[in-house]
């Protein structure tokens, strides 16, 4: 793959773990496979959706060693009680490939279809899709398939979590009107509160300086995220500056 100019990003180790036993005993137990996942070149862009899977792994960074079982029980198409296709790569494999590395709307391309496990997947999660398959039989049965698969809502399948949230200075809130200076900006228990200067600093018990420095010294931090302790005022109820930085970010 490299000599034809494709760019290496992983090696991905799909580890087997009920592997089909190696009854002759003449060599090792076949219990892994590796993907190769690729880029055209080293420059081209390509999807990756590392937040989604850092999440999706229980907030833990997603490794390139992938547990997951091969196809069995029900999921296991068969034609008169036998296997439909010898290696029916099971669906939670290509779960995690498809939204590792798309997202809804794009095109995915299995060449090489059999049962049409990857199409399947495909559509469940709002893929569109292409499969070649040269033998008539797996045709067939890839499209009976495919017929019984319902896509997922549309509101099920967003990636908040990969948007980019555009960098808005505490400052544009005051140009924008959004808090004015000689407001005070409170914490959540309303405990605390500092004066907002002109200039876009907090003034907090004769000390100046921004959000996130006035709030990491409340809290005795070296280092705090001022977009998380203050709210402000607006009647009775308390508004996060946070939301307040969203709508600017809406009209910039």
């Amino acid at each position: 793959m490299q000599d034809l100019g494709y760019w290496i990003l992983n090696a991905i180790i799909w580890i087997k773990t009920n592997p089909m036993p190696n009854f002759k005993g003449t060599r090792f137990n076949n219990a892994h496979e590796t993907l190769i996942w690729a880029s055209k070149n080293k420059d081209s862009k390509y999807t990756f959706n590392y937040k989604t899977m850092k999440t999706y792994n229980d907030d833990l960074q997603m490794r390139s060693d992938w547990y997951i079982p091969i196809c069995q029980g029900d999921e296991r198409i068969k034609i008169n009680g036998q296997k439909a296709h010898p290696t029916q790569k099971p669906e939670a494999l290509l779960y995690r490939i498809i939204t590792a590395s798309s997202k809804p709307g794009d095109i995915i391309l299995d060449p090489f279809a059999g049962t049409g496990t990857t199409l399947a997947v495909a559509k469940k999660l709002n893929r569109r899709f292409i499969g070649i398959e040269k033998e008539r039989f797996y045709v067939n049965v890839c499209k009976k398939r495919l017929n019984k698969i319902k896509p997922y809502n549309a509101e099920l399948l967003k990636y908040p979590l990969e948007i980019k949230q555009k960098r808005i200075p505490f400052g544009s809130l005051i140009e924008n009107n959004y808090i004015k200076a000689g407001e005070y900006l409170y914490s959540q228990d309303e405990k605390h509160k500092a004066l907002v200067l002109a200039n876009g600093t907090l003034m907090y018990n004769g000390e100046a300086g921004s959000i996130h420095k006035i709030s990491a010294k409340i809290l005795g931090k070296p280092a705090f995220n001022g977009w998380d302790f203050w709210y402000v005022k607006r009647g009775n109820k308390l508004i996060s500056i946070n939301d307040l930085r969203k709508r600017v970010g809406d009209l910039l």
